[in-house]
């Protein structure tokens, strides 16, 4: 494929996703006649939509679900081979790690605490604390091979900041349709306020979970052991795309219409959706690799994104600022605040991450080379 083609496509992915994200859940309150401007307030209040209660049988089958898809992974990572001695070689931890470690440590105290003369700042906790961990989990990562995203892709890592608070707020447009979560602590907020404050607070999601899978990645087990699994091939794959395509667009516009049983939708329609049309485009996906066996670009953003997911939902816990779940028929046994089986739900958004990462880093790309190109052509 050629590299106007490519960047064709990369457009294609990037315009088309907010159109289906955006407009298909409005045309679906529009077509079903209910009040649009509902599902419009700003800052939103996520609170209006009565859900279903706890049902032991749904809980039941999403659990079989979720151990029949996930346990074979855990037991061949589990029992996979013990990595080889002194494959890296270690270096010491970096001071600027350490710099990350006491901005995690003294903002989780903070986050945690009501202390008095810290109370006109007690809501600001989130970013820093984030921020943090992005700077210990990068030092972690240098510590065990030399290099980081941080110090080997300094732009890239700072390209995800932006990209990233665009990226969840999408989630919360979303989330308008299927109501999972709301904020509380954050009543004073002006609208500029939720929305700077939020913005900051969004930014820090793609650079977690990215440097949470650089991470991973170093730890031989996971690289020795999900790269020879099971094959997994789909003959007609640019039709099976189109299905999925037009499967998941219908379900996106029906979201506020049967939010009880279409939020999963919410976390794994973006990333189909990409996929989709990167088939239809004759683009590579994050999913080729599976067809050799290879389930590594696959599993290691899940669990990056479930090791975030664990943090995300343990510093809300007791934060004055923070979240609460309202999740259709598995609403029970809370780990925080979260309830045990919507822990699921990170391991698609992890996908989410890396897909948007990779489309990010071609852009990213393609702006810089179109200005190396740029100064070519004036010298």
């Amino acid at each position: 494929m050629s590299r106007r083609i490519r960047i064709k496509s990369l457009f294609v992915t990037i315009l088309l996703l907010p159109l289906f994200l955006v407009g298909l859940p409005l045309a679906g309150v529009w077509w079903s006649g209910m009040d649009v401007s509902t599902y419009l307030q700003f800052p939103p209040t996520t609170t209006f939509v009565q859900h279903a209660g706890f049902s032991w049988p749904v809980f039941v089958l999403v659990a079989i679900f979720v151990v029949t898809v996930c346990g074979p992974f855990a037991v061949k990572i589990i029992r996979g081979p013990s990595p080889p001695q002194g494959r890296h070689s270690p270096k010491p931890f970096p001071g600027w790690g350490l710099f990350g470690v006491f901005l995690l440590i003294s903002t989780w105290l903070l986050a945690w605490s009501r202390f008095s003369w810290f109370s006109p700042l007690q809501h600001y906790t989130f970013f820093p604390l984030w921020l943090g961990y992005i700077i210990t989990v990068n030092g972690l990562t240098y510590s065990r091979i030399g290099r980081c995203l941080m110090v080997s892709e300094p732009v890239f890592l700072l390209f995800l900041f932006p990209v990233s608070a665009v990226f969840w707020w999408f989630f919360e447009y979303l989330n308008r349709f299927a109501q999972n979560w709301h904020y509380l602590g954050i009543e004073s907020f002006s609208a500029l306020e939720y929305v700077c404050h939020a913005t900051l607070c969004f930014s820090t999601v793609l650079p977690a979970v990215m440097s949470t899978e650089e991470f991973l990645r170093t730890l031989t087990r996971f690289s020795r052991t999900l790269t020879h699994l099971w094959p997994l091939q789909v003959k007609s794959i640019r039709p099976a795309g189109f299905l999925v395509l037009l499967l998941f667009s219908a379900g996106l516009a029906c979201i506020s219409i049967y939010p009880d049983y279409l939020f999963p939708l919410l976390w794994v329609s973006p990333f189909l959706i990409i996929i989709s049309v990167q088939i239809m485009m004759g683009e590579q996906t994050i999913l080729a690799s599976i067809r050799c066996g290879d389930w590594l670009p696959v599993l290691l953003p899940a669990m990056a994104a479930l090791v975030c997911g664990f943090f995300w939902e343990m510093w809300n816990y007791k934060s004055l600022a923070h979240w609460e779940y309202s999740v259709p028929f598995v609403q029970r046994f809370h780990v925080f605040e979260m309830p045990l089986l919507g822990y699921a739900g990170y391991l698609p958004f992890g996908l989410e991450c890396a897909v948007v990462a990779s489309l990010s880093r071609k852009l990213l790309m393609s702006i810089t080379r179109k200005g190396t190109c740029s100064e070519e052509s004036v010298a």
